[in-house]
């Protein structure tokens, strides 16, 4: 099958989705929750992304973040999702798959889609009855306990600054995914 052209640009911010291994809760259990908390942390301290928000539910990730310049989107989900599963085959004995293949992602396309997506990650354990308030989460960037980066300067609609020019990349994804979304491989 024929790979889709995907659309990528230096500088963009993207909401991206992955998820556990055939679904499963693995992220439930909280020193995976953990591991998988600090390796979104630990690659944004080493400067391969702008971390916007994230949350870590269950069975899926959330993560709004702005990869460096010299980091695609790719290589940044690849560092989350290796590094956790590294460290959880190694800190806790296991061998089992911890991530589906791929990911979605979409582009933000202006303050007010920043500002949409930043809420819909923090209200999502609210809306899964995992906790009352997104605040008490203790997996999210919603919890107060995180240090986030803010909306990257000179890309607000409201600025008048027009985003970077496209640029188009085969990227691997096979099909496109609902609601504007696309599945990177």
């Amino acid at each position: 099958m024929a790979r889709l052209r995907h659309r990528t640009g230096a500088g963009y911010t993207y909401f991206v989705t992955t998820r556990s291994w055939e679904g499963r809760t693995l992220f439930r259990v909280p020193e995976v929750a953990r591991i998988v908390a600090e390796q979104i942390l630990h690659y944004r301290g080493e400067g391969f992304y702008l971390l916007h928000a994230f949350v870590i539910m269950p069975d899926h990730v959330h993560v709004l973040l702005t990869p460096g310049s010299s980091v695609t989107l790719e290589k940044a989900v690849q560092l989350i999702k290796g590094g956790s599963s590294h460290r959880v085959h190694t800190e806790r004995n296991h061998k089992m798959s911890i991530w589906q293949a791929g990911f979605h992602d979409w582009t933000v396309r202006d303050e007010d889609d920043f500002r949409v997506k930043v809420a819909y990650i923090h209200s999502n354990p609210v809306k899964a009855r995992l906790v009352e308030k997104a605040e008490l989460w203790p997996y999210s960037s919603a919890s107060g306990k995180f240090a986030m980066d803010e909306w990257p300067q000179g890309r607000s609609a409201s600025s008048g600054a027009e985003a970077p020019a496209w640029q188009v990349g085969d990227v691997g994804a096979e099909a496109p995914t609902p609601q504007g979304q696309r599945q990177r491989q």
